[in-house]
């Protein structure tokens, strides 16, 4: 069995192992795959596992060995589903791999926006503090979190984990989702418009679907808190970026850390490049080794179930 790895660098650059893939068959793990190579390199083989590299219908069309797609990532819009099933191949993805991660890097946005740490620690280092003429020395608004209401939109495994996490640091949480949920005590269930008004913290931690698309716009925005704190690790299409940046402008919102934007890589021409009290980070929240290491344990274990013909985590259009 040939299995190929179209973009493997983004997942494991080097600090982790395919040697659980290499036990199924034939692998070829290439670091990175153009669009116009991604039929040449997987025209015969059986397996194909993929993180970004599109696998679309044409794709599938020209490779008629192919009986099962692994998608690296939660996220599986870079697979043509439909197209998929149809000439039967089983497509999988790798969920609940890294909640663990992205609740702690909507924390360290959120540490950094109240803390400010690393623009105190280059002050210290450009000797402001020593030129201070006051012992008492910061630049920016320090925030004492506990206390603050966390507003928390989407409650699955990440958001569930952001609430225990706002908990034990003494915030109030409330929490909304499509659905009605039974929630922990010192959690309480609102409608979106009532988490909105009352939260000093809002968090995204919902799937973008075609519904929710700028589902934080201007109107949303101004049912929130004067001076509130937005942040977004979950997709970058559900925030309006430019009413954002307005609100970031203007005042209306105090700051907006996020490590997902609409277009990504981020382009030079979004408007949060340019806005104030605006904290981004590449896209990176699922990136430590450990759970990047959790992830390829995952999708190696799709493939060993698809091969024992008892696939898991099949996604479906």
């Amino acid at each position: 069995m040939r299995i190929v790895v179209l973009d493997g660098y983004a997942c494991n650059p080097g600090d982790l192992s395919w040697e659980e893939f290499s036990r199924y068959g034939d692998l070829m793990v290439y670091p990175r795959t153009k669009a116009e190579d991604t039929v040449q390199r997987i025209a015969d083989a059986e397996v194909v596992f993929t993180n970004k590299t599109v696998i679309d219908r044409s794709v599938l069309e020209n490779c008629p060995n192919l009986k099962m797609v692994g998608v690296l990532a939660t996220g599986y819009n870079v697979v043509d589903i439909a197209a998929a099933r149809e000439r039967g191949i089983t497509v999988c993805n790798v969920p609940a791999y890294s909640t663990q991660a992205v609740a702690q890097m909507t924390f360290a946005l959120l540490l950094e926006v109240c803390q400010q740490v690393g623009a105190h620690t280059q002050a210290v280092r450009q000797g402001r503090w020593e030129q201070s003429k006051d012992f008492c020395f910061w630049e920016h608004p320090l925030t004492e979190l506990a206390g603050k209401t966390m507003g928390v939109i989407g409650y699955g495994t990440i958001g569930k984990g952001v609430a225990e996490i706002a908990k034990a640091m003494g915030m109030q949480v409330l929490v909304t989702s499509r659905s009605p949920k039974s929630v922990p005590e010192g959690v309480r269930f609102v409608t979106i418009s009532e988490l909105l008004s009352q939260s000093d913290v809002v968090s995204l931690h919902c799937p973008q679907t075609a519904e929710n698309l700028h589902m934080i716009c201007q109107e949303t925005i101004s049912l929130m808190k004067d001076g509130a704190i937005l942040l977004n690790t979950a997709r970058g299409g559900l925030v309006d970026e430019q009413a954002l940046a307005g609100a970031l402008k203007s005042g209306k919102l105090r700051a907006y850390g996020a490590d997902v934007v609409s277009r990504e890589p981020i382009l030079g021409e979004n408007p949060l490049l340019t806005a104030p009290n605006c904290f981004l980070t590449p896209h990176i929240a699922w990136a430590a080794k450990e759970t990047r290491a959790r992830l390829l344990q995952i999708a190696a274990e799709n493939l060993r179930a698809f091969l024992a013909g008892a696939p898991q985590n099949i996604v479906s259009p």
